[in-house]
């Protein structure tokens, strides 16, 4: 089922099982937020267990740029297109956020963003590969994010 996020009242709908929920529900609203200023466009979330294609799509492109596969759990997945940009998310029970920003017609503007939320370590899979910047969020908290550009075609 799914859940359209609201980042006025901010919920762990979905997170339960995360060690740092309030700070990944947080990260959730930020980026709900963030895509209803830019393009008016509502940001929704579907279980990850009813959106493999989602999944398989995020893991192929980790595994073929970077050799990274994830030991945490997928939580919840969003995936959507506005203008020429393609965007998928997954959101990991340990706090982790990816997101994939596709553009269609624009090779040289895709790339793969992680975020951490507040609380949680860097993951092993990251540590010592990526350098993280802090952004500080009313919704989040500090938010640690790094990105790598998408050279392939997917």
């Amino acid at each position: 089922m799914s859940y359209i996020v609201d980042f006025k009242n901010v919920s762990t709908v979905g997170l339960e099982s995360s060690p740092v929920a309030e700070a990944l529900a947080g990260l959730r609203a930020n980026e709900a937020r963030y895509f209803m200023s830019k393009y008016k466009h509502e940001f929704t979330v579907v279980p990850a267990s009813e959106s493999q294609e989602t999944l398989d799509y995020v893991n192929r492109i980790l595994k073929e740029e970077r050799d990274i596969e994830f030991a945490a759990k997928p939580l919840e997945t969003s995936r959507f297109q506005i203008e020429n940009i393609k965007f998928a998310y997954v959101f990991y029970e340990d706090g982790l956020a990816i997101n994939v920003m596709y553009t269609i017609d624009n090779p040289k503007k895709r790339a793969v963003g992680f975020k951490l939320s507040e609380g949680m370590e860097i993951p092993q899979e990251l540590e010592g590969k990526f350098k993280f910047a802090r952004q500080k969020s009313k919704l989040a908290g500090t938010i640690r994010g790094s990105f790598f550009v998408i050279k392939g075609e997917y």
